[in-house]
């Protein structure tokens, strides 16, 4: 995450800062603090905070791959949101998303619910997917050339059930490249353990810094490359979890 640039008009010179050290790995609880605090605290709205990652993970997933036909299997929470916004910039990017959603749109809430509007006006092609669409699913799944994890976030734990544990496996058993969003649906935020069954990504863009649980033996198995993504949370509130040289 880079500070901001700062200029000097004297004899005529720009000086740049210099990028501020990474916020050391965070739990689920600093995660949530993180959010609430730049939200409460610094005035920053929520949708803005999920505009900024969105659009930050998928100029990665852009950078990663040349893959055009994206997959996005969504949840019904704030990293299900996180999905809604990414399929919409890639787009904007030249890829052709289609976004999944394993949830009742009904129970969409807050940040989540606006862009999943967003993405319906914008006509971005979705889809609900229940237990009765699952083989559908599969066989969509089985046409992408990336899969992008979007489903559970930092504060998930225990093994995914129901539609999303279906949809993990489906995508585990394709060839194409898979992107988890924050951490890979299934592994545990705090220990890195990995559920029964856990999304096993090539590559994860991981929003603030890097999470306890990715540093745990074997989960990188799952995690594969990890790329850190700002939300844009200033870097006054950053700087508390962060360690100087």
């Amino acid at each position: 995450m880079v500070a901001g640039r700062t200029g000097t008009h004297a004899c005529g010179e720009i000086t740049m800062t210099q990028p501020m050290n990474p916020p050391t790995p965070l739990s689920r609880e600093q995660v949530r603090a993180i959010d609430e605090i730049a939200i409460g605290e610094f005035s920053m709205p929520g949708i803005c905070l999920m505009e900024n990652a969105g659009r930050g993970a998928a100029e990665q997933i852009a950078a990663f791959t040349a893959a055009t036909e994206i997959a996005i299997l969504c949840g019904g929470g704030n990293n299900g949101g996180d999905g809604f916004v990414i399929a919409r910039h890639l787009q904007l990017l030249g890829r052709q998303p289609h976004i999944f959603l394993l949830a009742d749109p009904a129970r969409l809430a807050g940040d989540a619910l606006t862009n999943w509007q967003i993405a319906m006006a914008s006509k971005l092609p979705c889809e609900v997917v229940d237990e009765h669409s699952l083989p559908s699913l599969q066989r969509k799944l089985g046409d992408a050339s990336c899969i992008v994890d979007a489903m559970l976030g930092t504060g998930a734990s225990g093994d995914p059930r129901g539609t999303i544990a279906n949809a993990i496996r489906d995508a585990n058993a394709t060839n194409a490249v898979r992107v988890a969003i924050d951490l890979p649906s299934g592994l545990d935020c705090d220990t890195g353990t990995p559920g029964d069954p856990c999304f096993r990504a090539d590559l994860t863009c991981t929003f603030v810094a890097e999470k306890i649980g990715f540093a745990a033996p074997g989960a990188s198995d799952f995690t594969g490359a990890v790329r850190v993504v700002s939300i844009g949370a200033p870097a006054e509130l950053l700087r508390r979890y962060t360690v100087d040289d």
